[in-house]
């Protein structure tokens, strides 16, 4: 859980109640760093991690249905790389929509409302009789799936202190890897009696049951609501819960030292203002680069180690553990970024790059096969949680849905490309392992791309920025 560490000081209640009759100009950006991590925090770092969960587990459920859909439909491995490839364009369209609409009407509402159609359409996948109406589902559940995550990172980045945003983000992704990693066990429990319908049955309903929950529970970014001069009354509700002790009024006035003024409106332009000129390609290459190697190997690793003789049972539940593993490497990994920066995220893409080379070269005796397969896949998620975990923390609040939202739909143009790849090979005469040395090609590319932000970001100067006099002085009390 988030949290761990130093003791961080404690917002000047004393100050902040001598002023609060006065109408005071507060430093939200400064309460929110100063303040430890309390019920009001876990509550939305836990409602993050259940809905994650079970977005991991919608978007995991292809690969492991995958086998039972060919044997019922008839389809070609060629046919089920574009089903694949048709949520992760969907992923793409929905990252741009949703993120947009977060960043304009809020946090709160575009989650729920992505947690409620992806649940829905996880379900309605079950109707599907034909190819094309499989296809046209997976697609719209994509748009559903890909547009929740980045803002449900921006909420959570926006409520954490500045030194724990990777940790906190961290955290919520285990909840997607926890998802995915339960998909192979659900479909081993469920498909083999109640066909591959049932399990995606069973998946949107508890999704829509946990979008109800939301729907009752979720807050609105304090950030957020900050940056766009919302209801100062909403604020100040929800500043009181995130500090019970504090003296906080509607009256008061609210600001963000460490962000400009928000602009009206969106443009793509303000994700490359400043050094974010250099960052946000260097970061999508990065993460498009993770993408292809992540999607290429969550949706075909159960059906490669298939075709290598490996049953279908324990090639999935390989994969799950694969996917389980890396997360729980990968907030470890996270947490070194904390400190060392993007350099800490080309450990573990670093590590893969010679494995997936003896894989794909087939230089791995069969015996070793199942455990060499298992260590990339950790290597590999562990490494897409770290690149994950940056997306949305170079940019103000203003944009960082958008910021990661279009980092996350920039990414998916690698996803999308991994699928149909592996499908490529399967369908050809090529060994299947090649498929791993094509792979090898994606660590290379992020670990150049992280040292390359890492100097970036060694050149990078804090702005200096006004404070209101009263936080000023109580902040160094």
């Amino acid at each position: 859980m988030p949290g761990g560490g130093a003791r961080q000081k404690r917002f000047p209640h004393d100050s902040a109640s001598r002023a609060a009759a006065s109408g005071r100009t507060l430093d939200v950006a400064g309460l929110l760093d100063q303040e430890r991590f309390s019920g009001f925090h876990y509550r939305v770092f836990a409602l993050s991690w259940l809905i994650t969960m079970f977005d991991g587990l919608d978007l995991a459920l292809m690969a492991y249905t995958a086998p039972y859909i060919r044997d019922e439909l008839g389809v070609t491995s060629v046919m089920l790389g574009r089903l694949f490839s048709a949520a992760v364009l969907g992923q793409i369209l929905g990252g741009f929509l949703i993120s947009h609409l977060a960043d304009r009407f809020g946090r709160r509402p575009a989650i729920v409302a992505s947690a409620i159609a992806f649940g829905l359409l996880t379900m309605l996948t079950a109707l599907a009789q034909t190819y094309p109406q499989l296809l046209a589902i997976r697609f719209l559940d994509g748009m559903a799936i890909g547009g929740m995550l980045p803002v449900a990172w921006a909420l959570n980045i926006e409520l954490a202190p500045k030194r724990r945003r990777a940790s906190v983000v961290a955290f919520v992704m285990l909840g997607y890897s926890a998802g995915s990693a339960s998909a192979g066990p659900l479909t081993n429990l469920i498909a083999p009696s109640q066909g591959w319908e049932g399990v995606y049955v069973c998946a949107g309903a508890a999704t829509f049951i946990a979008a109800l929950i939301l729907l009752k529970w979720l807050p609105e970014s304090i950030r957020f609501l900050v940056a766009k001069g919302r209801d100062s009354a909403q604020i100040a509700g929800l500043l009181q819960k995130l500090a019970p002790a504090a003296t906080i009024s509607a009256s008061d006035r609210f600001v963000m030292t460490d962000e400009s003024p928000a602009k009206a409106r969106f443009n793509v332009r303000q994700l490359f203002e400043h050094d974010l000129r250099l960052i946000t390609p260097l970061l999508w290459l990065g993460y498009m680069a993770s993408a292809f190697a992540m999607f290429l190997n969550s949706s075909w690793g159960p059906s490669l180690l298939e075709e290598m003789q490996v049953p279908r049972r324990t090639a999935a539940l390989v994969a799950s553990l694969a996917g389980l593993s890396g997360a729980l490497v990968g907030a470890l990994l996270v947490r070194m970024t904390e400190q060392w920066g993007p350099r800490a995220a080309m450990i573990c893409p670093a590590l893969a790059l010679p494995v997936l080379v003896l894989l794909g070269t087939g230089l791995v005796p069969g015996d070793l096969l199942i455990g060499t397969v298992l260590i990339t896949g950790i290597l590999i998620a562990a490494g897409h949680a770290a690149v994950i975990s940056m997306s949305g923390i170079y940019y103000p609040s203003a944009i960082r849905a958008s910021g990661g939202g279009w980092a996350t739909s920039v990414a998916k143009f690698g996803a999308v490309l991994g699928p149909l790849v592996g499908g490529a090979v399967l369908g050809s005469d090529l060994p299947v392992v090649r498929t791993y040395l094509i792979l090898a090609i994606c660590p290379l590319l992020l670990c150049l791309a992280m040292a390359a932000i890492s100097a970036v970001l060694r050149r990078r100067r804090p702005e200096a920025t006004d404070a209101p006099q009263t936080l000023r002085q109580g902040m160094t009390t």
